[in-house]
């Protein structure tokens, strides 16, 4: 799986400018809009976060194909607003679980070549809808790779990857707003590192490759984005208090009234 994403990072010298820039700008700033008021904007969040996840699902598990992933992309869409804390709770299990995952999964997943130079540098570009082909046929290529990392981990990792889920399910169940916060915050952090990265590569760095080489670092300052923005979503974005319910007998309201005077007092 590694050595995909190595041969990626060196073809991304040749992929179109538009395929990087404009795909990591969006994530970056969609990243820290929902990294410090994702909790404020919930219902938008999970609309989008159903779109990409169903569209996820229809490209890489069920068909790999366009026409599938917008499909279950609109599903995935309406489903999530309808079932909105069901599916923060769910999202927020899922990127536990993935987190989890890139931990355990490491020593599984190949290593690094040392002698890789950039042999694409300096070359013609290729066009926008060949980076697109070429983009496409890494995300295949990575897919078949990462099943082939599934198998090779132990039960006693994939134990670990389910406790971490099944953690922030209860979570979800007696704090429901923290959760969410931390679904927010981690789904931000990802995406502004996603985005860094895009944009990392069409300057001609080796981010990939960096983070790789340094996990300890990327990986603190991850967790360190992911509790800042949980903290900060919870302080800010505060439930609002439920206005005072009115009286609703009428002898309460007529109590309230002036008397009125009977025909032995007048």
């Amino acid at each position: 799986m590694l050595e995909v994403l190595q041969n990626f990072e060196q073809a991304a010298a040749r992929l179109s400018p538009v395929v990087l820039i404009a795909p990591g700008l969006a994530a970056v700033i969609i990243g820290l809009f929902i990294w410090l008021g994702g909790l404020g904007f919930r219902r938008l969040l999970v609309a989008a976060a159903g779109a990409v996840t169903g569209a996820a699902l229809g490209f890489f598990v069920i068909g790999r194909s366009f026409n599938t992933a917008v499909a279950l992309a609109c599903v995935a869409a309406v489903l999530a607003v309808v079932f909105e804390k069901v599916f923060m709770v769910i999202l927020a299990a899922i990127l536990a679980a993935a987190i989890a995952f890139v931990i355990v999964a490491r020593p599984y997943a190949g290593t690094f070549r040392e002698d890789s130079p950039k042999t694409s540098a300096g070359l013609q570009r290729y066009s926008l809808r060949s980076s697109l082909g070429v983009m496409q046929s890494y995300s295949v290529d990575l897919g078949d790779k990462t099943g082939h990392v599934f198998s090779r981990i132990p039960p006693l990792n994939w134990g670990i990857v389910a406790l971490a889920a099944v953690a922030v399910i209860v979570g979800g169940l007696l704090l429901w707003r923290a959760v969410s916060a931390f679904c927010c915050a981690a789904l931000g952090t990802t995406l502004i590192f996603a985005g860094m990265i895009s944009l990392l590569l069409f300057k001609g760095s080796s981010p990939i490759t960096a983070v790789y080489n340094r996990p300890s670092l990327y990986g603190a300052t991850f967790a360190a984005m992911t509790v800042f923005g949980t903290i900060e979503q919870l302080l800010f974005y505060r439930r609002k208090k439920q206005p005072k319910a009115k009286k609703r007998a009428r002898g309460d309201r007529a109590e309230s009234g002036p008397k009125r005077q009977s025909w032995r007092t007048t």
